[in-house]
C-alpha cells in the first residue's frame, strides 16, 4: 500500500489534490473501488472515471482542467505510462523474501538480500543472484549464472550454466535461455553431423522482458546478447550469435536464425522468420509473417517491410496489385466471370 503523493513523486507526475489517500492496486475503471487507481486520456474515459470508486485518476493537464476536484488527480503528459509504472511499483510490494524448504540452494551459490526461492526450485553452485529478486517453482538456475537485482523468473525457467541476466529482467514460465545453438558440421564422406562448438555465453541487459515458452540459444564461440530493454512476446526462438538491439520489440512465433543483427528500436511482428546473417536496421518495422533472406540487409528507419521476401511495403502492395490485374486480365481472356 501506499499513499497517492509517493505514487506521484515515484512516477514523475504532479499532484492535484489531497496525496494522503492510499492505494494498493491498479484497476480498469469498472473494477475499481477506493483504494484503486485508474487512468484516463481522453473526456468521455475522464468523465467515467470521476464517476468511479476510484481513490484517484492519472490524466493529462489538459483532462485535469476539465476534472475540477471530484478526485484527488496524478497529472502526467502520459497517463497510460503513469498507469504502467504505478502497476510496477506497487506490484514490487507484494514481492516475498526467503528460501521455501523444498528448493536446493547450493552451497557456494550467493543470494542478495530479500531474494525469494520458491518451492523445488534449483539454484547451482557459483550462481549469484541479486538483492529482490525471486525465482519462482521449479524454475532451474544454472552454475555460475548471474542475475541481477529485482529481477523476476517465472516457474519453470531454464537458465543453462553461464547465462547472465541484469537489472529488473523478466523471465515467464517456461522459457529457456542459453541452451546450444542449432550448429552442425557435416562429415563429407560418412554425411554424418557433429555439433560445432556451442561455448559461448547469452548476456541479457537491464529492463528486458522474456515471453512465456520463449528459448533463446547461447553464442557458438563468443555471445548472443539482448540488449537493453527489449521485449519479447511468448514462443519467440533466437538463435546462436544473435545480437537484438535496444528497446527491439518482437511478437509471438518469430524465429530468428544464428548470426543476425537487430538494431535499436526495430519492431519484429509475429510469425517472422530470419535467415542466418539477416540485418534489420534501426527502426524498421517488419509486418506479421515477413521473411528476410540470408545475408539480407534490410535499412530505413521508418519503413515497413512486408512479405517474402521481405521488401517495404509500398513495393509489396504494388506488386499485389499487379498480380490481382494479371489475375483479372487471366481469368477475363478465359471468359471466366470475376470473384
Amino acid at each position: 500500500m501506499l499513499r497517492l503523493k509517493d505514487i506521484a513523486a515515484s512516477i514523475g507526475a504532479e499532484m492535484s489534490g489531497s496525496g494522503d489517500a492510499a492505494v494498493m492496486r491498479v484497476a480498469s475503471i469498472a473494477l475499481a473501488d477506493d483504494d484503486s487507481l485508474v487512468f484516463a486520456e481522453d473526456e468521455a474515459v475522464l468523465r467515467e472515471a470521476l464517476d468511479s470508486k476510484a481513490a484517484a485518476v492519472l490524466v493529462t493537464a489538459d483532462l485535469a482542467k476539465q476534472a475540477g476536484e471530484a478526485k484527488p488527480l496524478l497529472v502526467m503528459r502520459q497517463p497510460r505510462l503513469g498507469f504502467a509504472r504505478a502497476a510496477q511499483l506497487l506490484r514490487s510490494l507484494e514481492r516475498k523474501a526467503g528460501v521455501h524448504p523444498t528448493a536446493v540452494v547450493a552451497t557456494k551459490a550467493v543470494l542478495g538480500e530479500g531474494v525469494f526461492i520458491d518451492a523445488c526450485a534449483v539454484v547451482d553452485d557459483g550462481a549469484e543472484i541479486g538483492a529482490g529478486t525471486s525465482i519462482a517453482a521449479g524454475a532451474v538456475v544454472g552454475a555460475g549464472v548471474r542475475i541481477g537485482k529485482e529481477c523476476r523468473v517465472y516457474p519453470r525457467v531454464v537458465l543453462y550454466p553461464g547465462v547472465t541476466l541484469g537489472d529488473r529482467v523478466v523471465v515467464h514460465a517456461g522459457a529457456v535461455l542459453g541452451a546450444d545453438g542449432f550448429g552442425y558440421v557435416r562429415d563429407a564422406v560418412t554425411g554424418e553431423y557433429l555439433q560445432f562448438p556451442q561455448q559461448g555465453r547469452l548476456i541479457i541487459e537491464d529492463d528486458v522482458e522474456i515471453g512465456a515458452n520463449t528459448t533463446i540459444d547461447r553464442g557458438s564461440l563468443e555471445e548472443t546478447r539482448i540488449s537493453r530493454g527489449a521485449k519479447f512476446d511468448n514462443l519467440v526462438h533466437v538463435g546462436h550469435n544473435v545480437r537484438v538491439g535496444k528497446h527491439v520489440v518482437i511478437a509471438a512465433q518469430t524465429g530468428i536464425s544464428g548470426s543476425c543483427v537487430i538494431g535499436d528500436e526495430a519492431i519484429i511482428g509475429g510469425q517472422v522468420g530470419m535467415g542466418d546473417h539477416a540485418e534489420v536496421g534501426e527502426k524498421v518495422i517488419l509486418g506479421g509473417q515477413a521473411g528476410i533472406l540470408p545475408h539480407k540487409k534490410l535499412r530505413g528507419p521508418g519503413i515497413v517491410h512486408w512479405g517474402t521476401p521481405a521488401k517495404p511495403l509500398k513495393d509489396y502492395l504494388r506488386e499485389l496489385a499487379a498480380i490481382a490485374r494479371l489475375t483479372r486480365a487471366s481469368k477475363k481472356e478465359r471468359g471466366q466471370k470475376e470473384d
